[in-house]
C-alpha cells in the first residue's frame, strides 16, 4: 500500500444552502467539523458534491476560505479546479491562492470530448501550471469520455507533481492496469464509494467519498480496515453502509446526500437548479436506511 497524503479516506463536502439558495455557513460549519471528528484523512472542497458549477468565483473562494479557518491546517484540503476549456482552467490556477491548499482535484474535460493526445496535453499545461499536487479525475459517466490507463500513467511518470488519479469509471481492468504499471508514490483513489472496498483489495489507495458527509467516522473505519487487510471487519462495515450509499446516488448527487444530512440534523435540505430535491418516496426510503444504521 502507498504511503501517500491522499491515502485513506477523502471527503467531497457538500455546499449548505438556506432556503433562498444562499449559502449556509453555519450549517457548513456543523458539517466540517462532523467530518473532522469523524477521522477522515483528507477534505475535498469545490469537487462536483460541492454544486460547484452553480457557485460564483466570489462564492467558490469564500467556501475554500471557511473550511481552511475550520480546518486550522488539521487536515489535507484538496480544491477542484477543472473544466473543458484548458486555458480558463491554466488562468483559474493562476489566479487561486494556495496558502493552505495541498492540492487540485482536475475533472477530466466534459463535452468537446478530446481525444487521449488532448487529454494529456490539457493535464500537462495544469502540471506546469499549478505550484501544489495535481489529481487527475476520470469520471465518464459524467464527462463522456474517458482517460486511458495509458494516458493516466503517462502523465503520472512525466509529470512530477501529478500525484493521484481519482478512477471513478468503475472499469476493473483498467484500475488494475494503472495499479499495476504505476510509479511509486502515484496514487490510484477510489472515486465510486461502493467499490471501494474491492477496489482496495485489488491495491487502490482509499477513496474520496460522498456518503462520508454522513458517515466518516464508519466510512474511515471501513477503509483503514480494508487497508491492513481486516477483510472481516472492513466487510462487516462496508455492508452496514452500502444499502445507504446506493440509495444516496438514486436519484443524483448531491440530492441523495443532502436529504441524509437533512435526516442527520447537519444541514437543510436544499439544492441550486437544476438540481432538486429526491422524491417523498426515496427521502423515506433514505429515513429507514439511517434508522437501521
Amino acid at each position: 500500500m502507498t504511503k501517500h497524503i491522499y491515502a485513506g479516506t477523502g471527503v467531497a463536502i457538500v455546499t449548505p444552502f438556506r432556503k433562498d439558495t444562499s449559502i449556509d455557513f453555519n450549517a457548513l460549519d456543523k458539517l466540517v467539523k462532523h467530518i473532522i471528528k469523524g477521522g477522515v484523512n483528507y477534505l475535498v472542497v469545490m469537487g462536483t458534491t460541492a454544486e460547484s458549477v452553480t457557485l460564483t468565483n466570489d462564492e467558490k473562494q469564500a467556501v475554500i476560505n471557511y473550511i481552511k479557518e475550520i480546518n486550522n491546517n488539521k487536515l489535507p484540503i484538496v480544491i477542484g479546479i477543472g473544466g473543458n476549456n484548458t486555458q480558463e482552467v491554466v488562468n483559474n490556477i493562476k489566479e487561486q491562492d494556495f496558502d493552505g491548499i495541498s492540492g487540485i482535484l482536475s475533472v477530466s474535460p466534459y463535452y468537446n470530448k478530446p481525444s487521449q493526445t488532448g487529454l494529456l496535453h490539457h493535464y500537462k499545461n495544469i502540471s506546469a501550471a499549478c505550484p501544489v499536487n495535481v489529481i487527475l479525475y476520470n469520471v465518464p459517466g459524467r464527462t463522456g469520455g474517458n482517460i486511458e490507463a495509458e494516458t493516466v500513467l503517462k502523465l503520472a511518470n512525466d509529470c512530477e507533481n501529478i500525484v493521484a488519479v481519482k478512477e471513478a469509471s468503475a472499469n476493473f481492468s483498467q484500475i488494475m492496469e494503472i495499479i499495476q504499471h504505476k510509479p511509486e508514490g502515484f496514487a490510484v483513489i477510489s472515486g465510486d464509494d461502493g467499490l471501494t472496498l474491492p477496489l482496495i483489495s485489488i491495491g487502490m489507495d482509499g477513496v474520496i467519498s460522498v456518503t462520508a458527509n454522513a458517515y466518516p467516522d464508519i466510512m474511515s473505519d471501513m477503509v483503514s480496515n480494508a487497508q491492513k487487510s481486516n477483510t472481516k471487519k472492513a466487510r462487516e462495515l462496508h455492508y452496514k453502509l452500502l444499502n445507504f450509499t446506493n440509495l444516496i446516488f438514486t436519484e443524483g448527487n448531491p440530492s441523495g446526500i443532502k436529504a441524509a444530512l437533512e435526516i442527520r440534523g447537519i444541514i437543510q435540505n436544499y439544492l441550486r437548479l437544476p438540481l432538486t430535491k429526491v422524491s417523498r418516496g426515496l427521502y423515506k426510503k433514505i429515513e429507514e436506511s439511517i434508522n437501521k444504521i
